[in-house]
């Protein structure tokens, strides 16, 4: 058999495919497996946008090719959507573009921006796609140190010259995957002039903008003045709406950078079918504040009841102000330990915290991604295995 190609070689498995497959091991062998690891909405979509499918689904006229840039219509509600939101205005035909979910759209701005040895400034702590898609280009990077100390936020000022001037990406995420850390305007403003400086494109991946807690209401970088002439953003339904598997998103901002992805894009996938557009327009112009914050209510009670219990399972935490995940210490140092035990003894799948980057070392991430029944469950079996050790 042919050898796979030498870029392979710096992309490691995706750490949530090993996962699986463990799983599925143990799961055919008729053991029950509990998973807080996979980030994954357990709540339905809006029903308005589940109607709205199921009526394009019904239209002879929705099932043919929906174009490369997906349809006028939907490129219009993002940017109403954004107008609305954060009070930024976007061109719907040259600042929005549409993605199959954010992921797609954070590998193929590396392949479309990264030359081999280019420089990519990433959170030590951030979702694994902004490493793997610069280690797929073979580009370096260069890891921001974040912590508890600095609310997992870098500094900025802190990064050598010579590594600012040969930098081409800058990734931030907030409220951030995994840990779950929030920044105030003030701070996006921060970023914003720093890659302006340095010419450097910001890349803002904001998946749970309107997944909050406690009050706080989270905001958008592009609402910074002059942002657009360095910032692309992200935004995603899979989160906002609890429509994961649907994979429908898009990136927002810079024009140019957009032309650039969008020649990516076309090259390797096409558009969504038109019935996902027209449920994403309704899920955007319709779904309500309430039905949010009822959504958001559901998370913030599992986020307390699980922090509740962290103490008796050997593990700590900050009481997070948005996403969907608790980013807690193994106390006793052994991350990847303590996740072989939970698996394999109380049947309990966590998150390594290893995954998302050197700086991820002695962390687990645990999901809210789970009815409550299952999650009470989970932490029954782990307070039992933990006390039994």
């Amino acid at each position: 058999m042919i050898k796979p190609a030498n870029r392979l070689k710096n992309l490691p498995p995706y750490v949530f495919a090993v996962i699986g497959q463990r799983i599925r091991q143990l799961s055919n062998e008729g053991i029950d497996i509990i998973r807080l690891d996979v980030g994954s909405p357990d709540q339905p979509p809006p029903p308005a946008a589940v109607e709205t499918l199921t009526a394009s689904a019904h239209d002879p006229e929705k099932h043919g090719y929906s174009g490369y840039q997906g349809t006028p219509t939907f490129r219009r509600a993002v940017a109403r959507y954004y107008q609305r939101r954060f009070n930024v205005d976007l061109d719907p035909d040259h600042e929005v573009l549409p993605l199959i979910g954010s992921k797609e759209g954070i590998i193929n701005l590396c392949l479309a921006y990264l030359n081999e040895g280019d420089t990519v400034l990433i959170p030590d702590v951030s979702y694994p796609s902004y490493s793997m898609g610069a280690r797929l280009v073979g580009a370096d990077i260069y890891w921001l140190p974040v912590n508890e100390a600095n609310g997992y936020v870098p500094d900025l000022k802190a990064i050598p010259q010579d590594v600012a001037a040969r930098a081409k990406i800058l990734w931030v995420n907030y409220p951030n995957n995994p840990t779950g850390a929030v920044v105030e305007q003030s701070q996006y403003a921060e970023m914003v002039r720093f890659c302006q400086d340095n010419n450097i494109l910001l890349a803002s991946d904001n998946p749970y903008v309107e997944v909050t807690f406690d009050g706080f209401r989270a905001g958008s970088a592009l609402q910074i003045d002059g942002a657009k002439s360095t910032t692309i953003e992200y935004m995603s339904f899979s989160k906002t709406y609890n429509m994961g598997g649907w994979r429908l998103g898009a990136a927002v901002g810079n024009a140019e950078v957009l032309k650039g992805l969008l020649q990516m894009k076309s090259n390797v996938d096409s558009g969504h079918f038109l019935g996902m557009y027209d449920a994403g327009i309704t899920a955007l112009d319709t779904t309500s504040e309430e039905w949010e914050v009822n959504r958001n209510q559901i998370y913030e009670r599992r986020r307390d009841r699980i922090l509740e219990v962290l103490p008796n399972i050997g593990l700590r935490a900050q009481k997070s102000k948005g996403s969907i995940y608790i980013w807690a210490k193994v106390e006793d140092g052994d991350a990847e330990a303590y996740i072989h035990g939970a698996l394999n003894e109380a049947h309990v799948s966590i998150g390594p915290g290893a995954a998302y980057g050197p700086g991820g070392e002695g962390y687990v991430r645990i999901s809210l991604g789970v009815h409550d029944d299952r999650l009470e469950t989970a932490l029954e079996r782990l307070q039992a295995w933990y006390t039994q050790r």
